[in-house]
């Protein structure tokens, strides 16, 4: 039996988000509506999550000596990390000694803190297909690892980043001088490493969100999704839809491939938790062939477009697991999802077009109130549904479109 206590009491349960962007304003105000006492942790003031938190805390979460202080002062039931850049072996130590309980896992939280964590631990331990790569630490190595067998073209990323930031196409040798330059400035810490992938002729890919809930046994349960398709630029999500149509073998080989990942991720030391919690498992899918991408163990920025297709949104079914309570993953409706950019690098904007963008068919915004905008940067996102998919999309488009930021 869960029990939950009431906020700014001396019962109250209270739960840590370290990362407090959009989704994470998210999935706090998905634990305020079950009375659950929250702290919104984050480098910066007044970032999304803070904004709605009972309590607003501002450190650098890759410091540990300021992580450690901070949940040893807060002693929070659990902590949920919402970003990479995280210290996470603090959050292995207080695991370890029985101060906080991580989510979905603190050895997940490393795992995934950096892609050579993941990749390796999906195409070496769990032998899961995956594209070709090789981990570089320097431009020589880069072109070493092309010409020695990743070929053209072929992706960068930085081990570790969010959002598709530092990650290029390289087409030619030409192109590693700048790849490797984008991929220093774009990862979310002074890492100088990268991931190179051989590239994958694929039909499409998807996220398959993946939910590790308690059954009414007390047995952790997997629970999926209908698959989300999405588009990406540059690695960059723009738009989603949900459900993406898919061959029956594809969607069953996709949840294979989601559910050994997550097992393994959710596997904690002896006498813990089992890791409980949402995950967003991104795939490439070529008629029945799939390929594992990527996983992240927290709700997905392609998973927004469940805020109007489900009847618990990503973020609602990850409060509930990580609680401990029971979960649906339904779908409500076809609907899609289109980003919002700044469009200028300014404080404090004004949107411009909100009614417009309302007057659109079957359409939902969500602006984050991010305090400060770059023309890059994901500022809202317009929700669309509609029994067509199709449909979805474009009206999804349409009221994004409608929305003008602007500096004041």
């Amino acid at each position: 039996m869960t029990t939950l206590g009431t906020p700014l009491s001396p019962h109250a349960t209270k739960v840590m988000l370290l990362g407090s962007g959009e989704l994470g304003k998210e999935v706090l105000i998905a634990l305020q509506r079950l009375g659950v006492e929250t702290i919104a942790v984050d480098r910066y003031d007044n970032a999304p999550g803070q904004q709605v938190a009972h309590h607003a805390r501002t450190i650098r979460m890759s410091d540990p000596a300021q992580l450690k202080a901070l949940i040893e002062a807060e002693r929070p039931m659990l902590v949920v990390p919402e970003i990479e850049a995280i210290a996470t072996a603090v959050l292995e130590e207080l695991e370890a000694a029985g101060v906080v309980r991580v989510i979905p896992t603190a050895r997940a939280a490393r795992l995934t803190m950096d892609r050579e964590g993941i990749r390796r631990l999906a195409a070496e331990t769990l032998a899961l297909p995956t594209s070709p790569y090789k981990f570089c630490d320097s431009q020589a190595e880069l072109q070493a690892a092309i010409d020695g067998g990743i070929g053209y073209p072929c992706i960068v990323k930085p081990v570790m980043s969010s959002s598709g930031k530092g990650q290029s196409k390289i087409d030619g040798p030409h192109d590693v001088p700048k790849a490797w330059e984008y991929a220093m400035a774009g990862g979310r810490v002074s890492h100088g490493r990268v991931i190179v992938e051989g590239f994958i002729d694929f039909d499409y890919e998807i996220t398959q969100l993946t939910v590790r809930a308690l059954g009414e046994n007390g047995r952790v349960e997997t629970h999926f999704c209908e698959p989300i398709g999405h588009v990406q630029v540059q690695g960059d999500y723009v738009e989603s839809w949900q459900p993406h149509a898919m061959h029956a073998d594809a969607l069953a080989r996709s949840r294979e491939i989601a559910k050994a990942v997550t097992d393994n991720l959710g596997v904690a030391p002896q006498g813990k938790p089992q890791g409980l919690g949402l995950f967003g498992v991104e795939l490439f899918v070529k008629g029945a062939d799939v390929w594992f991408s990527e996983v992240s163990p927290r709700p997905h920025d392609t998973g927004m477009v469940t805020m109007i297709t489900q009847w618990q949104n990503e973020f609602e079914l990850h409060a509930r697991a990580i609680l401990g309570l029971p979960v649906n993953t339904a779908l409500k409706s076809a609907g899609a999802s289109a980003v919002i950019y700044g469009g200028v690098d300014a404080k404090g904007l004004v949107f411009d077009g909100v009614d417009a963008a309302l007057r659109v068919p079957n359409t939902e915004l969500r602006l984050f109130g991010k305090p400060e905008s770059f023309k890059k940067r994901r500022m809202g996102v317009a929700l669309a549904f509609d029994d067509d998919v199709e449909l979805a999309r474009v009206r999804a488009k349409q009221a994004a479109a409608c929305v003008k930021p602007r500096a004041a």
